[in-house]
This record gives C-alpha cells, sequence and structure tokens, in this order.
C-alpha cells in the first residue's frame, strides 16, 4: 500500500478524495490486527482504483477512535463523501472483504 499523498488530518482526507475510503483502525500490539495487513494489501491492489486503503493507529490516534466508537480491533470503517457507511469488526479474509466492498461499492 504506497501512500500517494500526506495530509494534515483525518478530516482533509475524507474532504479532498474523490474515492471512498476504507479505513483500518488497528494496533501494532494486536495480533489480528497484523493478520489483516497482507489481506488489505490484496485489497488495494484489486480495488484500489475504487477506493483508497488508509491504517490509523488507535493507540496513536484515540480521539479519532472514539470519535468513530471503535471498540475492537481491527475495525475497518468505509466513508463515503466524507461519512461513514459501513463497518466490520475482526479479521476477514480477502476474498470475502472485496466480495462485500465491492457489493457496497
Amino acid at each position: 500500500m504506497a501512500v500517494k499523498k500526506q495530509f494534515a488530518s483525518f478530516a482533509e482526507l475524507l474532504a479532498t478524495t474523490d474515492k471512498p475510503v476504507l479505513v483500518d483502525f488497528y494496533a501494532t500490539w494486536c495480533g489480528p490486527c497484523q493478520m489483516m495487513a497482507p489481506i488489505l494489501e490484496q485489497v488495494s491492489q484489486q480495488l484500489g482504483d475504487r477506493l483508497q486503503v488508509v491504517k490509523i493507529d488507535s493507540d496513536k490516534y484515540p480521539r479519532l477512535s472514539s470519535q468513530y466508537g471503535i471498540q475492537a480491533l481491527p475495525t475497518l470503517v468505509l466513508f463515503k463523501n466524507g461519512q461513514p457507511i459501513d463497518r466490520i469488526e475482526g479479521v476477514i479474509q480477502a476474498p470475502q472483504l472485496i466480495q462485500h466492498l465491492t457489493g457496497v461499492l
């Protein structure tokens, strides 16, 4: 997952992107979160033309995690037009995640 552009804030990212944004709320100490990294890489490779994948460390940004009601890690939140439209908690395999996202997008 290559970072294409740096943003001053998460709000700026949501306000300036023309694609839906899939946010992975994770923590470095979280085993299931580490399992999601290669899965999200596959999603980014397969759906990168339709959405942007962003990772947010919940330990570093607790206010942001709280703002979106993140209570379990990993939690994926899909934003469209700056608003959360879908949420998945826990590990999900790449084929199921891609199928799910394709249906939502």
